[in-house]
C-alpha cells in the first residue's frame, strides 16, 4: 500500500538514515506473514553502527492494523514522524534489510519510542 503524503526530504539522497528514522522501504513480493512491497519501518541499528555506513539496516515494520500483541508498540502519528495515521511498530518482524531498499526518510520517532522499541526486541531476543 502506497500511502499519499506531503514529502519533505530531510537529508540528501543516498545518505544514510539514522536510528529511529521511520523510512519507506520497498520489501519486494511478501512470503508468508512477511511485510512487503513498498512499506514503513523504523530504523533501529545502533547510531555507532550507521556512522560506519553498513551494508545492512535493521528495521521495524510498521502497520496500521493494531493488535494487542506484547510484541508491538504503538506510535501516534505526527509531524515529527512523518506518519498519517497510528501505527503498530511490529518488533517480533525485525529485520536485515540493504539500505538500498530504502526509498525515502519520513521523519524519526524520538528516542522515547525508540528506547520502547529496543526494550521490546531485548526481550524478544532474550538480551539482558
Amino acid at each position: 500500500m502506497i500511502w499519499p503524503r506531503p514529502f519533505v526530504r530531510t537529508r540528501s539522497p543516498g545518505s544514510m538514515p539514522i536510528s529511529g528514522d521511520v523510512v519507506d522501504l520497498d520489501l519486494g513480493a511478501p512470503e508468508g506473514r512477511d511485510a512487503g512491497f513498498r512499506h514503513p519501518a523504523v530504523v533501529v541499528t545502533a547510531q555507532r553502527i550507521l556512522d560506519a555506513t553498513p551494508s545492512v539496516l535493521h528495521v521495524v515494520p510498521l502497520t496500521t492494523t493494531l493488535r494487542s500483541f506484547h510484541s508491538e508498540i504503538v506510535i501516534e502519528a505526527d509531524a515529527a514522524n512523518g506518519l498519517e495515521a497510528r501505527s503498530g511498530a511490529q518488533c517480533q518482524h525485525i529485520r536485515a534489510v540493504s539500505p538500498e531498499r530504502v526509498i525515502d526518510v519520513r521523519g524519526n520517532v524520538g528516542a522515547t519510542a525508540l528506547a520502547q522499541l529496543r526494550e521490546i526486541l531485548a526481550v524478544i531476543l532474550d538480551v539482558p
